[in-house]
């Protein structure tokens, strides 16, 4: 499987920004799993941190799986509490995958969100990955990024 070097547990931080809102500061808790079959289960969970980095409340989560193709392209399918669901699809090209939302369905109550784009990437044995998004009328722009570790395999 292509994506392989991903499964696992990933800890670390990361820093996020968009018009309308503070910078600010977030721990990262990231799990990969397989169960044998030919895609990987996602579970994101991100928290507000203090100044020693320590979690302190919850901000969000994501989970969703991960689907490999044999012409090395890459679907996602990706739910938030938040209130929406995203399809993604992209590109693996060795230890980086680029993905770009196909569709996102809201609820009624969910944020104006419109489309996303995100990078990862395996850099020195390192998970880095940024995201972009279109939300609230403003155009597709930098919004969050981090730099995990992989806490156990």
């Amino acid at each position: 499987m292509p994506i392989a070097w991903l499964i696992g547990r990933w800890e670390g931080s990361g820093k996020g920004n968009y018009p309308g809102i503070p910078d600010f500061d977030f721990g990262q808790q990231v799990d990969f799993a397989t169960n044998g079959g030919d895609y990987l289960h996602y579970l994101s969970q991100t928290f507000e941190v203090d100044e020693e980095g320590r979690a302190v409340r919850p901000l969000s989560m994501e989970t969703g799986f991960w689907r490999p193709q044999a012409d090395g392209s890459i679907e996602v399918v990706m739910s938030h509490p938040e209130g929406y669901t995203e399809i993604w699809y992209g590109k693996v090209t060795g230890a980086q995958i680029d993905l770009t939302t196909d569709a996102v369905v809201r609820t009624v109550s969910a944020e104006d969100y419109a489309a996303g784009r995100r990078l990862y990437g395996n850099v020195d044995g390192e998970l880095l990955w940024t995201l972009d998004k279109a939300a609230n009328g403003q155009p597709l722009q930098y919004h969050l990024w981090a730099r995990l570790v992989r806490a156990r395999a």
